[in-house]
C-alpha cells in the first residue's frame, strides 16, 4: 500500500464526518508487514454522547417514516454500498489480513443482508387476540430508540454494513467498530453520510473503554448487539446490567465440531474440513469447525488427506486472488494462537503439520502463522476446549459409536454450530438433534443462508440474526385493549 493509500478516517456523527473532540487517534496497520496504513479518530465518552444524542434526536422522524419510504432509503444506501465494494475491498484485504476471495463474500453478503431487512419491513405485524367480548385487544411492534451496535474485527465491513434489521425496525444506530481494524469503517461513514438521513445511523470508532463502555452504559441506548467472545460478551451484560434493564443480544464464540460417522467418504470430509476450518481468515471466525471427530475407521485415513490439503494451501500476499491464507490479525490473536500451539505439545497433542511461522523473507514481519493440525487430541487437552480464535485444527479419535461422537462434541461450553457427516438421512437427522448448537450442517460447513437464523447455544450466545427474527429482536411488542 502506497502512502496515497493511507486511509485518514473519521466518525459519522449527526450526518457530519469528525475528528475525536480531544483530537486523540488510533492508528491501524496492514498485519502482513506491521506498516501503519491509516488511522482513526479515538472516541471518548463525549464523542459518544454526541452519537447517541444525534440518534435520539433523529429518532421520531425516522421512527414516524412509512414502511415504504424507509426501504427506498435503505436500498439507495445498499447500491452505494455495491458501487463502492472494491474500494472498500482494497482497504479491507490490508487492514484485516484476510483473503480477497473470501472478502468479497462479505461485502456482497453485506448488501444481499441491507437489501433482505428493506424488503421485510411490513411483516413487522402484530395480531388481535379474542380474549374477552367487550374489548378490542392487539398488538404492535414499536421500535427500541436508540440502538448500539459493536462489532468485531474478523468481519468488520459485513458486521458494519449490513444495519438493515434495526433500522428498518425504526430505530436509529450507533455503531463501534474494533479498533483492531476499523478502516473499512471510516469508508462506510463516508457512504452512509451520504444516503441516509442525518443521525439515523452513526459510526464512532475507539477502543472498549473510550468509546465501547460508554455506549453500553448510556441510559439512552436500551438496546445492545454485540459480535465477539464469550469473556467480552459477559463483561458487556454486567456493564450493561449496572446501569439499566438492557436488552442485550450476543453472538459469541465457538469450539465447533465436526461430527464424522463411519460411512462418510474420506476425501469429502477431509475437503470439508479445510473448508470449515476457514483458513481464509486464518480460523478468525466463530463458526470455524476447529474440532473433527473421527470415528477409528476412517482416523488414519482422513488425518492424512488433511494433512496433504492443508499442506497445500498458498500462504501469501491476502490481496493475490491465489492466496489461501493470509497473516492474522492482529499481534495479541497471533500471540495467543502461538501460546495454544505450546499448550497443544504440553498436553501431549500429536503435531501433524504447521506451528510455525512460514519460511521466506515476505514472512520476516507481520503475523504470519503456518496453517496447523494437531493430531490425538483428547477432552483434557486445552485446545479441545477452549476457542482459540487462529488456525488451529483439533483432530480427534472416537470409536465410532454414536453416544461417544455426540458426548465429545457437546462436551465443551460453546454451541454455536456443528457439522454432521454421514450418508444415512436418519442418523443425520438424530444427530442434528442432539447436538447442542444452534446452526448445523448436514454434509455441509462454513456457508450461512439468509432467511435462516444464526446464533448459538450454551456461551455462544443469545439471539439470532440474518433472519426475520433478528429484526423482531429490535422491537418491543405492545398491548392494547379497547373497550367496545
Amino acid at each position: 500500500m502506497t502512502q496515497q493509500d493511507f486511509v485518514d478516517g473519521r466518525m459519522l456523527i449527526g450526518g457530519k464526518l469528525v475528528e475525536a473532540r480531544d483530537g486523540g487517534w488510533l492508528p491501524s496497520a496492514d498485519p502482513a508487514t506491521e506498516e501503519v496504513i491509516g488511522r482513526v479518530p479515538a472516541a471518548t465518552a463525549a464523542d459518544v454522547q454526541s452519537a447517541v444524542t444525534a440518534a435520539h434526536e433523529a429518532w421520531p422522524e425516522w421512527a414516524a417514516l412509512s414502511m415504504v419510504q424507509r426501504a427506498r432509503i435503505l436500498k439507495n444506501y445498499a447500491r452505494r454500498l455495491a458501487e463502492e465494494g472494491e474500494r472498500l475491498l482494497a482497504v479491507e484485504v490490508r487492514d484485516t489480513g484476510n483473503t480477497i476471495a473470501k472478502l468479497r463474500h462479505d461485502i456482497a453478503n453485506a448488501v444481499r443482508g441491507i437489501e433482505y431487512f428493506a424488503g421485510l419491513g411490513t411483516e413487522l405485524k402484530g395480531e388481535t387476540v379474542p380474549a374477552s367480548g367487550e374489548y378490542l385487544h392487539y398488538s404492535e411492534r414499536q421500535p427500541y430508540g436508540v440502538v448500539g451496535r459493536i462489532v468485531p474485527f474478523n468481519h468488520p465491513i459485513l458486521f458494519a454494513a449490513k444495519f438493515g434489521a434495526p433500522v428498518m425496525a425504526g430505530n436509529t444506530v450507533v455503531i463501534k467498530p474494533s479498533e483492531q481494524s476499523p478502516l473499512s469503517s471510516a469508508l462506510l461513514a463516508e457512504i452512509v453520510a451520504e444516503t441516509m438521513p442525518p443521525g439515523v445511523v452513526n459510526i464512532v470508532t475507539g477502543d472498549g473503554v473510550g468509546a465501547g463502555l460508554p455506549l453500553v452504559q448510556h441510559p439512552l441506548v436500551k438496546r445492545i448487539s454485540f459480535i465477539g467472545s464469550v469473556p467480552t460478551g459477559l463483561a458487556i451484560q454486567r456493564a450493561a446490567a449496572e446501569v439499566a434493564v438492557k436488552h442485550v443480544s450476543l453472538e459469541l464464540g465457538g469450539k465447533n465440531p465436526m461430527v464424522v460417522f463411519p460411512d462418510a467418504d474420506p476425501d469429502e470430509v477431509a475437503a470439508n474440513a479445510i473448508a470449515g476450518m476457514n483458513f481464509g481468515w486464518m480460523g478468525q471466525s466463530c463458526g470455524s469447525t476447529s474440532r473433527i471427530l473421527l470415528p477409528d475407521a476412517l482416523y488414519d485415513d482422513v488425518l492424512a488427506r488433511i494433512k496433504a490439503r492443508t499442506e497445500a494451501i498458498v500462504q501469501g500476499d491476502p490481496a493475490d486472488e491465489a492466496t489461501g491464507a493470509g497473516p492474522m490479525n492482529n499481534r495479541g490473536q497471533y500471540e495467543k494462537a502461538l501460546r495454544y500451539i505450546e499448550i497443544g505439545h504440553e498436553d501431549g497433542a500429536r503435531l501433524v503439520t504447521g506451528g510455525q511461522r512460514p519460511e521466506g523473507p515476505r514472512f520476516e514481519r507481520g503475523y504470519w502463522l503456518q496453517p496447523t493440525v494437531f493430531a490425538d487430541v483428547t477432552p483434557n487437552m486445552r485446545i479441545f476446549r477452549e476457542e482459540i480464535f487462529g488456525p488451529i485444527m483439533s483432530v480427534v479419535r472416537y470409536s465410532g459409536d454414536y453416544a461417544d461422537a455426540i458426548r465429545l462434541a457437546n462436551d465443551v461450553e460453546y454451541g454455536l454450530t456443528a457439522s454432521i457427516w454421514t450418508n444415512d438421512i436418519r442418523l443425520a437427522t438424530r444427530a442434528a438433534r442432539d447436538v447442542r448448537a444452534g446452526y448445523v450442517w448436514v454434509n455441509g460447513v462454513s456457508r450461512h443462508f439468509l432467511g435462516t437464523g444464526f446464533g448459538g447455544f450454551k456461551n455462544s450466545g443469545v439471539g439470532r440474526e440474518e433472519c426475520f427474527d433478528e429484526m423482531l429482536g429490535y422491537t418491543e411488542t405492545k398491548t392494547v385493549h379497547v373497550r367496545l
